[in-house]
């Protein structure tokens, strides 16, 4: 078998080698060099001997030989011609390489020449600047010196005229050379180590001492102490020197505007004097005409003396009022036991509007400047203390003008209030004493009215409506708080806040639940004949219908004085000061009003439940085992619909300002007539299987008329709240399903279980018992159905109460619906 491999190789020796030798060994060896030239991938002939003597042979040496010498030839051929290139190349590249380096060179030894200039240039601006910086100083220290010796010039010239002027009296020339001088000498602060400077630092100081005390002697001399003021005064000479007080010591000012005050208000002093009688309150006018007139002829005369910067007319009425705040205190300390509300009033209703024309005539800006005075506090703004908006809309028709008006604008603030005012302040318990008797006679008079005019008559506009009494009490009410701020917004308001405390709760008790129908306890001798017969008018409710209507009217006030009370505490905090607003609290007075509104709706409830009692006492009463057919609602269900009809209208229209609490009594009632229901419904026993069909019958019938009951009676159909709605449904449902359970027959015993377990998901035994009791069943078979009812309620979950409670899904209102029609038409088809 010949192989024949083809490869190309350079190494031609090593292949005749591995031919030889393939001949000569053996074939082990044969292969492994044929492995071997295959992992080289070079082309071989070889043949093998049949007889397992391997030979192998190079085909055509020759072959292989020619194929690979024009390999070589070629490489030879391309590198010959490389090398011979680069040959010709390299003299050229050795040449640019030493041109290269030259340029180098040369490129070095220019940047040298350039740094070396860049320093002496360097050096040079630093030689010139040095210069110029020398020159700078130089120029700056002369300049300096220059202007120095200027002022050390004036300086000198200005003391030496000062001086001069000082003792000619000439202020006007003084008052413009004394600014410039103290000007000056400021610049000489850092050279008082020199003697000369300093000496006409003290010269200057000295200077300012004399015209101190020189402008001070001028004033007393025109103005004394004591005796008349002596008049065409050197006005001229004063108004220079006012000018000079300006520029020397604040102290020579406020000295020259003490003593001119002092003067100018001695006489105040002497007419006023606590023994006089126009020092009294009732005379109090004549004070502020006197300083109107003062103020009047000081503008006339003095107006152009003094610098208007001063505000002297200003600091003469502040200065008034101090005086004028300490001598009224004194006097009425003295003679307190005089003091009446009316002359207390007069007198701070006078001295408010002083304080008043002082706020429009002067700005207040004097007041900070009066030691140990504090500027007086801003007035609260004076308006409604009410929301007037919503006042005018609960009493329904206004009682006073002011409640109609608009909000005013907020009043600027006067920071003249309480100057003169705030000495009334601790004899305001008079004022507080008077509006508690007067409050007290106001209840009074209510309680009287209320008993001669009696409570609002039906079928007029006054049905039900607010009681007028009490927006006249919250009108006087504004009107109190709105005068007490006026007067002070500190403690007298916070005994103002307590006497409002007390006679909203008379109010309260006195008028609203005072006036309260009483609820007897007999039972209204009715009896179960009168109730069986259905005829119009019957004399069930215990409440007339007069009597209803002042209910709701008391409901309505006390709606109304809730709201309006807790606007009045918001205003009384507005009003007080605010380290005293904590102290302002009406909470205890609007639970009053509170617990007034829920006695109103306890009392509509219990005459319209009272009424229903009868009927239910009835239903409770009638044999129900012995019914025979079925027929149209029971006598009962007549009576109690016909109550229903007669009060809810009536009560629906006297609370239609106040929705909410008709509703109130509508979920009330709903609340305690279906339990009672219920509870009459367990007494009906024995019942047969026609009896729970009509009272079946009798049960939807109550709950459609309970489902309309907010709107019964109505010409304007109004969808229930569906709060109430809620509980009609679960509760009538519930009476529902009672009936259901008591139909359903009791054997076999498991299914009834399982279907009061379905129907009625309560896990009590009591009410078990009362269905067993329903039905009629004996003891012993009551006994055995309790056991099996024990044995078949569901296991509570754990971690549940340890009472038996079942949580099954309610029908909603349409499936019970449905199901009453069913009931209805198989009561028909049975008839």
């Amino acid at each position: 078998m010949f192989v024949c491999l083809c490869t190309c190789t350079v190494f031609e020796c090593l292949l005749s080698l591995s031919i030889h030798l393939l001949l000569s060994c053996a074939c082990k060896v044969v292969n492994s060099l044929y492995s071997w030239c295959r992992l080289l991938a070079f082309p071989v002939c070889v043949r093998v001997c049949v007889c397992g003597e391997s030979q192998r042979c190079v085909c055509s040496a020759a072959a292989a030989s020619g194929h690979v010498k024009p390999i070589i030839l070629a490489s030879d051929v391309r590198a010959k011609s490389v090398f011979g290139a680069i040959r010709e190349q390299l003299p050229r590249q050795m040449m640019a390489l030493e041109e290269a380096q030259i340029a180098i060179q040369q490129l070095f030894g220019k940047i040298k020449d350039i740094k070396d200039k860049a320093e002496k240039s360097e050096q040079m601006v630093k030689e010139i600047t040095r210069d110029i910086k020398q020159l700078d100083h130089a120029k700056r220290h002369l300049t300096t010196s220059i202007t120095t010796l200027n002022h050390l010039h004036m300086l000198a010239g200005g003391v030496d005229s000062l001086e001069a002027m000082t003792r000619k009296r000439q202020y006007g020339e003084v008052a413009n050379l004394l600014q410039g001088v103290v000007n000056v000498l400021e610049h000489f602060h850092k050279y008082m180590g020199i003697p000369q400077i300093r000496q006409l630092s003290e010269r200057v100081k000295a200077a300012q001492n004399e015209l101190g005390t020189q402008i001070l002697a001028d004033f007393e001399e025109a103005f004394p102490s004591q005796g008349s003021k002596r008049p065409g005064g050197p006005s001229n000479v004063l108004r220079d020197a006012c000018l000079v007080a300006n520029v020397l010591d604040p102290r020579i000012k406020q000295e020259i505007i003490k003593k001119f005050i002092r003067q100018h208000l001695s006489e105040y002093l002497v007419l006023f004097q606590e023994n006089q009688d126009v020092a009294w309150l009732d005379k109090i006018d004549r004070r502020y005409a006197w300083i109107k007139r003062q103020l009047v002829d000081y503008e006339e005369k003095y107006g152009r003396m003094f610098p208007e910067e001063w505000c002297m007319t200003e600091r003469i009425a502040v200065e008034f009022c101090h005086i004028t705040r300490v001598e009224l205190a004194k006097v009425m300390r003295t003679r307190a036991k005089e003091i009446e509300v009316k002359l207390l009033l007069f007198a701070i209703q006078r001295t408010t509007n002083f304080e008043g024309l002082l706020a429009k005539r002067f700005t207040g800006c004097t007041l900070t400047d009066v030691p140990g005075q504090k500027r007086p506090e801003s007035p609260l703004d004076p308006t409604n203390p009410f929301l007037e908006d919503e006042l005018g809309e609960d009493v329904g028709t206004e009682r006073d003008e002011d409640l109609a008006k608009p909000k005013k604008p907020k009043v600027p603030d006067n920071p003249f209030h309480g100057i003169v005012s705030k000495c009334f302040e601790p004899h305001l318990y008079v004022y507080i004493e008077s509006q508690d008797k007067n409050l007290g006679e106001l209840i009074d008079r209510f309680v009287a009215d209320f008993r001669a005019q009696g409570p609002p008559k039906v079928g007029t506009e006054e049905g039900g409506a607010v009681l007028p009494s009490c927006a006249d009490l919250f009108v006087y009410y504004k009107k109190c708080m709105v005068q007490c701020s006026q007067l002070s917004t500190g403690e007298p308001m916070i005994a103002l806040t307590t006497i409002f405390q007390k006679f909203l709760r008379e109010y309260a008790w006195k008028i609203l639940s005072g006036n309260l129908p009483k609820s007897s306890s007999n039972s209204g001798g009715l009896t179960i004949s009168s109730l069986l017969k259905e005829k119009e008018g019957s004399e069930a409710a215990k409440f007339t219908v007069d009597e209803l209507c002042l209910i709701c009217s008391i409901l309505s006030t006390a709606e109304y004085c809730l709201a309006t009370t807790q606007q009045l505490e918001e205003k009384l905090k507005e009003k007080v000061d605010k380290v005293l607003v904590e102290r302002i609290n009406l909470t205890g007075e609007m639970d009053t009003f509170s617990t007034v509104i829920s006695n109103s709706i306890q009392l509509l409830v219990q005459d319209l439940d009272a009424a229903c009692d009868p009927a239910l006492t009835a239903m409770s009463k009638m044999p129900w085992q012995s019914v025979e057919h079925v027929g149209d609602q029971s006598p009962y269900v007549t009576s109690i619909i016909m109550h229903i009809k007669q009060n809810v209208p009536i009560i629906r229209d006297n609370l239609a300002s106040t929705r909410k609490y008709f509703t109130q009594f509508c979920i009330k009632f709903t609340n305690s007539f279906i339990p009672k229901f219920i509870n009459h419904l367990f007494r009906c026993k024995p019942i047969s299987m026609v009896g729970a069909e009509q009272l079946l019958l009798d049960t939807h019938s109550l709950k459609t008329v309970l489902l309309d009951l907010p709107s019964i009676g109505s010409q304007v159909l109004r969808k229930a709240p569906a709060s109430y709605t809620k509980i009609v449904v679960k509760g009538m449902t519930r009476a529902e399903m009672i009936l259901k359970v008591v139909m359903a027959p009791h054997e076999p015993p498991v299914v009834f279980v399982d279907n009061y377990i379905k129907l009625l998901a309560d896990g009590n035994p009591e009410t078990f018992q009362k269905i067993l009791d329903m039905k009629g069943l004996k003891r012993s078979e009551q006994s055995s159905m309790l056991e099996l009812f024990r044995q078949r309620l569901p296991t509570p979950p754990s971690g549940a109460d340890g009472g038996p409670s079942l949580s099954f899904s309610t029908p909603t209102p349409e499936q019970e619906s449905s199901r009453i029609r069913k009931l209805e038409k198989l009561i028909k088809k049975r008839l």
